[in-house]
């Protein structure tokens, strides 16, 4: 199999192992549920399945948004990953809503007698709890590795599935202690964890596409090595946006009235370099020189008066 890159042959293979994991564990989680008559271990083994779903989401996303630009889209394809990972939360949340509705069904006595689940399912729920909780840490690992948002996504899926096992393991033993109600009472429990962790995957993808601004430490960062550039007399502006899983950077910065073009472009040139070299997940920087004495910095007022902006205020013409 070819790869665009590292980051992708790096994703596709933790995808892959994912998947293996999460067909072995559902297949077993469900034969344990419906042998021991557990509700919760079959809630859970549906979730362990809808990770298969998502797996296959991420795989056809980083097939794609690590591809490098081209002339239809040379700002890059990684906004995919950030589709990718709302159709992942989508589907965390259907699956969510069908678990929380079968265990409103049990509660409520409208899908027959409440069943003590078998002690399989208690031991189906431990061996859950740790293979997915190796899980995560084994994804996250690779996420952080190549600042996958996708990715990380599904390691936090992973986790999911762990704390939604506990909870299992947790109705499964109150059932069989003498509280049956228990177990569907963990399916509910199950939901709302689900729901939560479509909701974090959703909100981070949505900021993403959204071009939402860095954190405040990372802005921070950037203005501090901007005015520590040589030639950098006032840093009048800087905008960052999140695109997928990089980093835009718009900069405006003051110079001397009196350097030469090349002189001004040799200090915007450094800034640029700078950044890049010191900022990895920053796919461009854009510098933009203006003149220190010029205090507004509107070009408007250059231009003759037919190519003037309709809605240029009176004052710019001062």
């Amino acid at each position: 199999m070819k790869f665009e890159n590292e980051a992708e042959r790096i994703a596709m293979i933790v995808s892959i192992n994912s998947i293996i994991g999460n067909l072995l564990l559902s297949l077993g989680k469900l034969v344990a549920g419906f042998m021991a008559q557990s509700a919760a271990m079959i809630s859970d083994g549906i979730h362990s399945a809808s990770d298969v779903f998502g797996t296959l989401i991420v795989m056809a996303g980083g097939k794609f948004f690590n591809k490098a630009s081209d002339d239809e889209h040379p700002y890059g394809h990684e906004r995919i990953e950030c589709v990718a990972a709302i159709l992942l939360a989508v589907i965390l949340t259907i699956i969510a809503l069908l678990i929380g509705y079968s265990g409103y069904e049990k509660i409520t006595g409208h899908s027959g007698e409440l069943e003590v689940p078998g002690q399989l399912a208690l031991w189906a729920a431990v061996v859950s709890i740790l293979a997915k909780e190796a899980m995560f840490w084994y994804t996250r690992n690779a996420a952080k590795k190549i600042n996958s948002g996708a990715l990380m996504a599904e390691a936090w899926h992973h986790r999911s599935d762990a704390m939604s096992s506990v909870g299992a393991f947790v109705g499964i033993l109150g059932a069989r202690m003498g509280y049956p109600v228990l177990d569907p009472i963990a399916s509910l429990v199950i939901c709302v964890m689900i729901l939560y962790a479509a909701y974090e995957v959703f909100k981070d993808s949505m900021d993403k596409m959204v071009d939402r601004s860095c954190d405040e430490e990372t802005n921070i960062a950037l203005e501090n090595l901007v005015v520590r550039v040589p030639g950098v007399e006032h840093l009048d502006s800087l905008h960052t946006r999140l695109f997928g899983n990089r980093i835009y950077v718009d900069i405006e910065l003051s110079v001397k009235d009196d350097l030469t073009l090349l002189q001004a472009h040799h200090i915007a040139e450094t800034v640029h370099t700078a950044i890049e070299a010191n900022f990895p997940l920053v796919k461009h920087c854009m510098v933009h020189v203006n003149p220190l004495s010029e205090d507004s910095h509107d070009a408007c007022i250059m231009l003759p008066p037919d190519l003037r902006p309709k809605n240029l205020r009176p004052e710019h013409l001062d």
